[in-house]
């Protein structure tokens, strides 16, 4: 079965698009990453695209989803914002990836030494900045309440910054709540390191079927 197709996408789960982000950062780290044929999958996808997962990630330059995910074009929807937050365009974003397209996974994704953050904990006023560092305040909060114990990296707002947006979208997007509660789709929360380019999938809410098996070297 052609790998960007419908039919393709609709016989993944969740699941195994978790797995699929999981094995493709283990190449990432090892520098084992797929050579991807770019022209290929452009002539591949000319009469549409099956992105398998979507992903909200920081406009961090360090941070290309295709690549952390050893990815190539077509595979994910990529929503980028400084600080990874969410606003109306970001959710109906998402919606639109998982009901109309149909991503079967929603990943939020944070980084270690986030200049967005820096940026909220310094207090930082500047044009439209302000607002939206505003909106990272509620994480800095949170983050002094937490001990981060089942944290990997140290950097606790970045965690508490990806919680907050994976609990935002689910409180005000009644499609990408209903289609979670129908296990439709899956949701994961990561932090990316900056300096190891490992990330830690630190809230998997995704469910795994009885008769699915662990995936290697997808």
């Amino acid at each position: 079965m052609r790998k960007h197709s419908k039919e393709y996408l609709q016989d993944l789960t969740p699941y195994k698009v978790y797995q699929i982000l999981l094995e493709g950062n283990k190449r990432f780290v090892n520098n084992l990453n797929t050579d991807h044929d770019h022209l290929a999958l452009i002539n591949e996808q000319i009469e549409g695209q099956y992105p398998v997962a979507v992903i909200l990630s920081c406009m961090d330059s360090r941070t290309s989803v295709e690549l952390i995910f050893d990815q190539g074009l077509g595979d994910l929807f990529s929503i980028r914002v400084a600080g990874n937050i969410v606003n109306n365009d970001i959710l109906a974003s998402v919606e639109y990836a998982v009901k109309y397209v149909g991503s079967k996974l929603l990943m939020v994704l944070g980084h270690t030494q986030c200049g967005a953050i820096k940026s909220a904990e310094k207090g930082v006023t500047d044009g439209n900045i302000t607002g939206l560092l505003k909106k990272i305040q509620p994480s800095i909060s949170k983050a002094l309440l937490s001990d981060g114990a089942d944290y990997l990296f140290s950097d606790k707002v970045a965690y508490t910054n990806v919680e907050n947006s994976l609990e935002e979208i689910l409180t005000n997007s009644d499609i990408v709540r209903d289609l979670f509660e129908k296990g439709e789709i899956g949701i994961v929360g990561g932090v990316y390191d900056v300096k190891s380019g490992e990330v830690d999938f630190f809230k998997n809410l995704t469910k795994k079927k009885k008769e699915e098996k662990e995936l290697v070297n997808i």
